[in-house]
């Protein structure tokens, strides 16, 4: 480590004392998929005691309602769980976001519900990475940072959400709230295994797309239907034909059919975009509306969309860049390489950065394998990522970041 003061010193070495491993493992082993409604309130009273530390009030919040599509069409609204939000100090001059989630891709009925250490220093759990591991950074990180001198001068929102896996739907209202007026953000997504972050990232949108046909006898009057399931079929076709350099599309699924002697009059396509730009993003839709008319008049059936583009696109620019390169000179002080680059992957930070505040949404552990049972920590990362968000916390509150041309 060099050119390091002494305060600084001591604030990175209370950030590598704090109890991260032992955090993680514990959060890790309650279940907490974002379908898991019970799993998720003990998650976040767990995780209102552990930040109870902090100074402000810890509250659990009630999100937006959210609607859903049913596999027979129907639309409906599902619950989510409550979301952590803590502000402290919110009337400093400074003013910054960190966020993360509590939940995980792993349902309470999923097999992969248990630790153990692939090899020293390497552990293997359900959310150990993403981010159980990037919560218990972000808590030792402020913990080390409310001790220094210059904590003073920084105020900060936290926003601990329960739905990010599944797009953020209810939270997202909250987090354009606590993006308000801040000056940078942090998200503790995990980092790759060599510690690279995420620069730009594409955007996504979600849509099912409701097909209504006409039921007949497939052999006496076939040609009296309207089969719903081959117009989905059609229009997933004609979606994916259309993508190019500019957005992907997936289609991931058809719900419908029945009976092998019915013609179906019902079913559902679910399909992704990841648009690269705000542009790709308009493309994407126009291209979506074109596909539907053309589909609805081609099969003379009807169709509904639902959804829409809930992560928009991420671009790296002059603002992000200033944001980097501080997080970057506190990884030289600290002797961490650090270097970005591009991702087709989505998280909050889209969210964030579309409030035109700059975000650097990999500030969590190294690891990898993430949404899978082969998920990794590397557990060394704990207390190296734990000091880099307490230097650079530290850094902003005395005006470095300010300097680079952010001025309050």
């Amino acid at each position: 480590m060099t050119g390091l003061t002494p305060e600084e010193q001591a604030l990175l070495d209370h950030a590598a004392a704090a109890p991260m491993l032992a955090q993680v493992q514990r959060w890790a082993s309650i279940n907490s998929g974002s379908r898991n409604l019970a799993g998720l309130d003990a998650m976040a009273a767990t995780l209102a005691d552990a930040f109870s530390v902090l100074p402000g009030t810890v509250e659990l919040l009630a999100g937006d309602a959210v609607e859903t599509v049913a596999p027979d069409g129907r639309i409906s609204t599902i619950d989510h769980g409550r979301h952590l939000r803590l502000s402290v100090r919110p009337d400093a001059q400074r003013r910054i976001l960190l966020t993360g989630h509590m939940d995980t891709v792993f349902g309470a009925d999923h097999p992969f519900q248990h630790q153990h250490w692939l090899e020293p220093g390497r552990l293997n759990g359900p959310g150990v990475a993403d981010m159980k591991g990037g919560i218990a950074v972000m808590l030792a990180a402020l913990g080390a940072f409310e001790r220094s001198g210059a904590a003073a001068a920084l105020g900060y929102d936290i926003l601990i959400n329960s739905d990010e896996e599944v797009g953020s739907p209810s939270s997202a209202s909250l987090l354009r709230e606590a993006a308000a007026g801040k000056i940078a953000a942090f998200t503790y997504e995990p980092a790759l295994p060599d510690g690279t972050l995420a620069g730009a990232r594409a955007g996504s949108g979600n849509f099912s797309i409701i097909v209504t046909g006409l039921s007949a006898h497939a052999g006496r009057n076939p040609d009296d239907g309207r089969n719903a399931l081959l117009a989905a079929a059609d229009l997933a076709l004609r979606l994916k034909a259309g993508s190019g350099a500019g957005f992907s599309c997936n289609p991931a699924k058809i719900d419908g059919g029945g009976p092998n002697n019915v013609v179906p009059d019902h079913a559902v396509l679910r399909v992704n975009f990841r648009p690269r730009t705000q542009q790709d993003e308009i493309a994407a839709r126009a291209l979506i509306d074109r596909a539907m008319a053309d589909v609805a008049r081609d099969h003379d059936v009807s169709l509904h969309l639902h959804g829409g583009f809930g992560r928009p696109p991420k671009p790296m620019d002059a603002k992000a860049e200033r944001l980097f390169g501080l997080v970057k000179r506190c990884g030289a002080d600290l002797g961490l390489p650090i270097d970005w680059r591009d991702t087709g992957g989505v998280c909050d930070g889209n969210n964030i950065a579309a409030c035109g505040v700059p975000v650097v949404d990999t500030m969590g552990v190294r690891g990898g394998a993430i949404h899978s049972d082969a998920e990794f920590l590397l557990t060394d990362s704990l207390a190296e990522r734990a000091q880099l968000s307490a230097l650079a916390l530290m850094r902003i509150a005395l005006g470095d970041y300010d300097k680079e041309g952010m001025a309050v």
